[in-house]
Formats: C-alpha cells, sequence, structure tokens
C-alpha cells in the first residue's frame, strides 16, 4: 500500500524534470500528501508533449453512482488492475505518472507503530506508475482522479509491508503514458518491484497526524532503544 508521500520540489522543478508544460494550478513543496488531496499527475498530451496537472488522490471511476468509492480506490494491485471494474479500462489508456521524492510505510513495534521514509538513489524525483479517471457530478461538473499502482515488494521494504508502490524507470516514461499504446500486456510488463538504488530510515511520529505536513515529517530520526527486558513482535 500507499498512504502517504512526499514531493518536496517546487512546481518548476517537477516541470523540468519530466519535461512538462507548465500547469495552470499552482503547488508548493509538500513532506505528507494523504489520499482525496490534490496531487501533481504527469499525463500525455493529445499533441506531443506531457502535462502537468492536480488531480484528487483516490480513483472515481467514470460510471460511478457515489464519489465516496474514491477513499477505496487509492492504490491498484497491478496482479487485478485488469480485471477489477474502477481500473481496468484506465489501464488501457488513461495512464499517468505521479511525481514523488520519497514515500512511507509503518512499521509496528509492539503497540506502536514507526514511520519509516523511503527514496530513491539519494532522495532524486521519481514516477509511481499511476491511472486516472474523470467522474461527472450531476450539475455536470467534471472532477479528475488518480491511483497509485503496487506491487510486491523489493528486499528493502519486505520486512515493513507485503506492498510496495510502482516506480517507473526513466526510460520507460514515454510508453507507460502513450495514450495510443493499447498493448496492455506489455504495459504491465512495466509493474514489477523497483530493483535500482533505495534508501530508508526512520521518521519522526509526527507525521501520523495528517495536519503535519513539513520538513521535519522527513528528516531522520534516532530510534530509541527498547528498555532492558522488553521485546518487541
Amino acid at each position: 500500500m500507499c498512504r502517504r508521500y512526499r514531493l518536496s520540489r517546487r512546481k518548476q522543478l517537477v516541470e523540468e524534470y519530466f519535461d512538462a508544460l507548465p500547469g495552470r494550478e499552482e503547488w508548493s513543496p509538500r513532506y505528507n500528501i494523504a489520499p482525496t488531496q490534490p496531487v501533481p499527475v504527469i499525463r500525455k498530451q493529445q499533441k506531443p508533449g506531457r502535462e502537468f496537472s492536480l488531480l484528487r488522490w483516490g480513483l472515481i471511476p467514470s460510471w460511478a453512482a457515489d464519489p465516496s468509492v474514491g477513499f477505496k480506490t487509492i492504490n491498484a494491485r497491478s496482479e487485478t488492475v485488469t480485471t477489477t471494474a474502477s481500473f481496468r479500462e484506465p489501464v488501457r489508456s488513461q495512464r499517468c505518472m505521479i511525481p514523488a521524492d520519497g514515500f512511507y510505510e509503518w512499521q509496528r513495534n509492539g503497540k506502536s507503530r514507526q514511520p519509516y521514509c523511503f527514496e530513491v538513489g539519494d532522495g532524486e524525483v521519481f514516477a509511481f506508475a499511476g491511472l486516472w479517471d474523470g467522474w461527472i457530478n450531476p450539475s455536470g461538473e467534471v472532477t479528475e482522479t488518480c491511483t497509485i499502482l503496487t506491487t510486491t515488494p523489493n528486499g528493502l521494504l519486505a520486512d515493513i509491508h507485503d506492498r510496495m508502490p510502482v516506480i517507473l524507470r526513466p526510460d520507460n516514461y514515454d510508453f507507460w503514458l502513450s495514450p495510443s499504446e493499447r498493448d496492455t500486456n506489455a504495459a504491465l510488463k512495466l509493474l514489477v518491484p523497483y530493483a535500482g538504488a533505495m534508501r530508508r530510515y526512520p521518521v519522526s511520529m509526527r507525521l501520523n497526524q495528517v495536519q503535519n505536513d513539513d520538513a521535519e515529517c522527513a528528516k531522520p530520526v534516532e530510534l530509541q532503544p527498547a528498555p532492558q527486558g522488553q521485546l518487541f513482535a
């Protein structure tokens, strides 16, 4: 699962990294991004080029009667994405990338849960594989939403969680985004555990509260050793 992540770069830097045209929406660095919030997304334009947009995190299918389904679709399992009703059409032609420079998972220690930050390389920008869709409410207003694809964990995550977000390699960006690429089976081959250099470190429990959204949330912390004689499950 991926329920919190970080994008601490300025909008201009994100657009430059992904060679995307400037979006109309504003974006400021974030350190504790949570579901249902607007998040940056990179999509392919109808004409050549990429575009930067803000979409709500939690995919609402175009056919949904109730938008609350978006609370259950912040992630999409790669193994079932072609058979799950909410995702089987978007995976064919509405693929996107969701920029990040870190994401978080929690490890249970006894009664507490310690958050860890996971980074690619030395904290560089990367892209989650995502899907998007547009939903029209009864008043005719369009809400565009997205989801992050997940897969089995690599060695760095396996002892903390049984899933990890799909991280795309830069040389696969164009293939993943192409709306004319209808070979879904070929696209699905990209949805594998990340094999490049990564690192992880524990961060503050402040991350547990969504309202905390500053650089302190992503700074490494020293874990306190367990009291003598106390064992954590």
